[in-house]
């Protein structure tokens, strides 16, 4: 009974400490943010990354999809030459065309951009179950399908992260109004940080053009929002940008998880202070 009870006390005491860990990493990453929304949220995008690096210590990493977004935020770090480690997620089922963007971009900024690929036997896994497209079923089998191409992966990329940089603009849907500078990510221990997050699609284009930034072409085709080929149609005139993702769901369902807290929903902060265009 004594050997019980002192197992259980043992139980105890390490339930403790790591709640009291986790108490601790959640004030420092609070602290963190607050410091670089204070800050940077007056800056323009390109200094607020430039004092992204200077304030937290650590691996730094942004993660691209080649998009519009993602293309401005590549430009800002590699001619501020940035100690930023730039990844993508390649699912196995992208355009072509980002496959020629990807090439097109390492050469364009003389970078090399690491890949993270799904696991074979999940998505061997998948396929057995579902079927090949059986992501179109339903909603369920579409987020099994983006928690094995996507989620699972960004998780081996961000292994060991301080901070996690995304082209996350607060306009792209009504679900990501609430999108803030910088955010505390407690789930995966790091800072996220969006440097558009009060950017328009229309200055994040005038500005590539004016830097000559190499963009996918299909975004001319109707192409604003890009994932995976079987996932995403054109949008149509008057639809929201992000309204050919998944265009077979509601609104309301429409992310893959990449940027989803534990509860399934987007995290919303308290948002950085207005900013100048």
């Amino acid at each position: 009974m004594k050997q019980a009870a002192e197992c259980g006390g043992d139980g105890i005491n390490r339930v403790s400490a790591r709640s009291a860990e986790q108490s601790g990493l959640v004030k420092a990453l609070s602290r963190q943010v607050e410091e670089l929304i204070v800050s940077f949220g007056t800056t323009d995008a390109a200094a607020r990354l430039a004092g992204l690096c200077e304030t937290i210590d650590g691996r730094l990493v942004f993660t691209t999809s080649f998009g519009l977004e993602d293309q401005v935020v590549t430009h800002l770090i590699a001619t501020q030459r940035l100690p930023v480690e730039i990844v993508t997620l390649d699912t196995g089922r992208l355009f072509p065309e980002v496959h020629a963007l990807w090439a097109k971009t390492e050469a364009r900024y003389g970078l090399a951009i690491k890949p993270f690929y799904p696991r074979h036997d999940e998505v061997e896994g998948f396929v057995r179950e579902h079927g090949i497209n059986g992501f179109y079923a339903s909603i369920a089998a579409r987020k099994a399908c983006c928690g094995v191409r996507k989620v699972e992966p960004l998780g081996r990329a961000l292994e060991g992260a301080a901070a996690w940089i995304t082209g996350l603009r607060a306009d792209q849907s009504a679900a990501r109004g609430g999108v803030a500078l910088a955010e505390a990510d407690a789930e995966r221990g790091l800072v996220k940080f969006n440097p558009l997050l009060d950017w328009h699609r229309e200055q994040a284009l005038a500005f590539a053009r004016a830097n000559e930034v190499p963009l996918n072409p299909l975004h001319e085709q109707g192409f604003l929002s890009i994932g995976c080929q079987p996932c995403t149609r054109a949008i149509r005139p008057g639809e929201p940008e992000r309204a050919g993702r998944w265009w077979w769901e509601e609104e309301a369902a429409k992310e893959c998880g990449l940027h989803l807290g534990p509860d399934g929903r987007l995290v919303r902060v308290k948002p950085a202070p207005e900013v100048a265009a």
